[in-house]
């Protein structure tokens, strides 16, 4: 019969197959002899070995559609990124940091900003206009108002959504909400430095409904985009993509180049500031980035 991978701790897999319920796996010794580990988010065959107890063995791990290293989790249909409004403010460069991690791997995303009950009217102006132009779905959401609660279940429908972004924003919360049954430990921020603790300890995924599933990843404070060369990474900065082939080189990487089309589209409002300064800025990790 065929399931779902939501969690895997030391070796044992826990298969959710549709309507048989939850089973415990170990995988066959040939995925270790060809070196495939099963992820979080596989879809797999399994030989069940005890019906009562709900045991089995993972015998095929089907084709994947995507996967991630960090979290490690496979076919996946979008990313849901929330990061706060205010308390803790967002941190830009980590913001763009996650949405150009999902771009290369071509997974949508949608951007949610929570404590929108505490945050000001241009606070949110402000996250509006740097990311509207760079065509992403936002949604404003309060976990303790359960404000726009309903809209976000409505994204997140029929789908496997991966949780991103960094401690203290309020991820358990919402899925608190969400899933009442998921019981997330929510972490108590930290007054001084507001961020908030480690809470998330490993990759689960957390069932909805029919096939609405949830994923909660351990929080990040730091995200390296060096999986791909400094020369691919203005191709994942959508808001760019009107003006590519515009420059008066081909190839331009819209950084010291004359007549180029993106810088002018910059000093015309059309490219936000925040948005250019963290291309530079990933632009110049990714040159001086070593080969070993």
């Amino acid at each position: 019969m065929q399931g779902k991978i939501i969690k895997g701790i030391a070796g044992f897999y826990y298969v959710h197959v549709v309507e048989s319920g939850l089973y415990e796996c170990k995988a066959k010794g040939v995925f270790r002899k060809e070196k495939i580990k099963p992820l979080v988010g596989d879809i797999v065959e399994i030989d069940v070995l005890d019906e009562t107890e709900k045991k089995g063995n993972i015998v095929d791990i089907l084709a994947r559609k995507n996967e991630l290293i960090r979290p490690a989790v496979a076919n996946i249909d979008q990313v849901l990124v929330v990061f706060a409004v205010t308390k803790p403010k967002p941190h830009f460069n980590l913001l763009d940091r996650f949405l150009i991690m999902m771009e290369s791997k071509g997974i949508p995303v949608v951007l949610c900003f929570n404590k929108k009950d505490i945050a000001t009217e241009p606070e949110i102006q402000e996250l509006k206009e740097i990311y509207e132009s760079c065509g992403y779905q936002m949604i404003f959401t309060s976990a303790v108002l359960e404000e726009n609660i309903e809209q976000l279940k409505l994204l997140l429908k029929g789908k496997t959504t991966v949780i991103a972004g960094p401690s203290g924003v309020g991820k358990s919360s919402l899925i608190n909400i969400i899933q009442p049954d998921a019981r997330m430990e929510t972490g108590s921020i930290s007054e001084k430095i507001e961020r908030g603790k480690h809470t998330t300890r490993h990759s689960e995924l957390i069932w909805i409904e029919d096939d609405t599933y949830i994923m909660d990843t351990p929080g990040f404070s730091s995200l390296y985009t060096n999986d791909f060369e400094k020369e691919e990474l203005k191709f994942y900065f959508t808001e760019f993509a009107p003006f590519e082939g515009q420059c008066r080189f081909q190839g331009c990487d819209h950084v010291h180049e004359p007549g180029c089309a993106v810088k002018e589209a910059l000093q015309e409002g059309k490219i936000h500031p925040v948005r250019y300064e963290n291309y530079l800025e990933m632009y110049t990790e990714l040159k001086e980035r070593r080969r070993y």
